[in-house]
């Protein structure tokens, strides 16, 4: 797992780019949130519901930056519709790595295994490798930004992201913990872009989550400490004394979103990083969207969001913004 980065580590950005906010979708094949990991079995018919999301990112002046897995970029009908967008500089497309559908196939399929970062380095470098000759293939240009599915970093993917060509991952999911699975825990890893190498050839760009209320000054050891007690963050929320708040559609409501947005502003964080998974998109495939009327509040969180975003001269960005800005 990567380690938390030294304070000068951070990355600046210049007072030109202002705050900005980059739009993720983790796009992958719809599956059984709640059962056993399996190679086969997934389904893709969500892809028929991109179109409408594209157009009404286009019609928000929302950029998506569509992380492709191994199921995905296999499918005909998925190129055709992200490759449309990505042509027309509409949207961006990077890499998503789910081990488990993803060949070679030779690991166990198990919880700790779907953590890219836990298989042997070399396993990992040709799981990614083979992902990202397909999508460079599919889509006619290089990806260079990534988010380990699960947001499983290991030991070697920082080395084999640069080795690939990867400018920016973004698979640090702050204030979260997922090693009871043996994932990575990134309670301490902080909001802010960092610079995962001395070199500088590798931006780490978390998944913007903050915390919310009385404790949020102590928000990390705070929650580390409670999450040992059984519903020990939730009490502590509905107290109003700390509350975790990550920008997504999924599980937060849009009110929610907004306060964690002056928040994140508010500690001038230069890009605000919001993401949600694909199948999301049509009903039935997440516990997010399980019916007609969830997609559509989908729709509307973010219409609501982006509203506030333009309220606060917050402007959607590109991966290549973001490139563009950190060589200044």
């Amino acid at each position: 797992m990567l380690n938390v980065p030294s304070p000068t580590s951070v990355a600046r950005f210049p007072p030109a780019f202002g705050q900005r906010v980059l739009l993720t979708v983790d796009t992958e094949e719809e599956f059984d949130w709640n059962g056993p990991f399996q190679r086969d079995g997934y389904g893709l018919s969500h892809v028929g519901a991109i179109p409408r999301f594209q157009a009404f990112c286009e019609r928000l002046g929302a950029h998506p930056v569509y992380l492709v897995d191994w199921p995905i970029v296999s499918d005909a009908r998925a190129i055709e519709v992200i490759k449309d967008a990505v042509h027309r500089g509409m949207a961006d497309v990077g890499v998503q790595l789910h081990p488990w559908v993803n060949p070679p196939f030779d690991e166990d399929v198990c919880a700790f295994n779907s953590y890219a970062g836990n298989l042997p380095g070399a396993l990992e470098a040709e799981k990614f490798m083979l992902l990202r000759d397909a999508i460079e293939g599919a889509f006619g240009s290089a990806p260079l930004i990534y988010r380990a599915g699960r947001y499983g970093l290991g030991p070697h993917t920082a080395e084999l992201l640069t080795r690939a060509g990867i400018k920016i991952d973004t698979s640090v999911r702050s204030l979260f913990d997922y090693s009871q699975q043996g994932g990575p825990d990134y309670t301490s890893h902080p909001l802010t872009p960092y610079w995962v190498d001395s070199s500088q050839r590798l931006l780490e760009i978390p998944v913007t989550t903050v915390h919310s209320g009385a404790l949020r000054g102590m928000g990390a050891p705070v929650q580390r400490l409670v999450t040992r007690i059984k519903h020990g963050m939730g009490m502590l929320s509905r107290l109003g004394l700390l509350e975790r708040i990550a920008l997504t559609p999924e599980g937060v409501a849009s009110a929610d979103a907004l306060r964690a947005i002056d928040l994140a502003l508010d500690q001038d964080l230069p890009v605000l990083v919001l993401s949600f998974h694909s199948p999301s998109l049509a009903p039935g495939h997440t516990p997010y969207a399980r019916t007609t009327a969830d997609v559509e509040k989908l729709y509307e969180w973010f219409e609501t969001v982006y509203a506030h975003l333009a309220l606060r001269g917050v402007k959607s960005c590109t991966v290549s913004d973001i490139l563009t800005a950190i060589d200044e």
